[in-house]
């Protein structure tokens, strides 16, 4: 599971003209999924997430996480982040897994990441077409895969 993690100062999801998901401040979280993800994956994902001490304290020094500012989430599912672009020009998605494997894992992870910060999460719509405006603050992104967390 891979995961970009982008502070934002505001962000929303437009499917079909009409925005689904709005944020102030806090995490826009773009999610890839492949076929060799568990639910193991989704637990330390989440807690590394809204545990990440990424947002300013009265200091100005990073070091506030997602759950001591009660900051909001959009979580968007994005198989591009899969991408292998070893071979020619046009990326393969190979790795990223099938509507069947990735839905109920993202669906989990939503859960999840509401479960940890105790309240409800802004999303996008799997396979649909989005539009993802965002206000980068900082800028401060991240990537977190789970296959590198030993």
């Amino acid at each position: 599971m891979k995961a970009v993690i982008q502070r934002v100062s505001r962000a929303s999801v437009t499917v079909d003209g009409k925005i689904i998901s709005k944020i102030e401040s806090g995490l826009l979280i773009l999610l890839g999924i492949e076929d060799a993800d568990a639910n193991a994956d989704i637990e330390w994902l989440s807690r590394k997430i809204v545990n990440l001490r990424i947002f300013n304290d009265a200091d100005g020094v990073m070091n506030k996480s997602l759950l001591e500012i009660d900051g909001n989430a959009i979580i968007v599912s994005q198989f591009t982040l899969h991408a292998s672009t070893k071979k020619g020009n046009r990326p393969s998605y190979i790795k990223a897994a099938k509507p069947d494997v990735a839905i109920p894992l993202y669906e989990n992870f939503i859960r999840k990441i509401e479960k940890d910060l105790n309240k409800k999460v802004g999303t996008g719509i799997f396979g649909a077409d989005m539009k993802v405006d965002l206000l980068n603050d900082g800028p401060v992104t991240i990537i977190i895969d789970t296959k590198n967390k030993e």
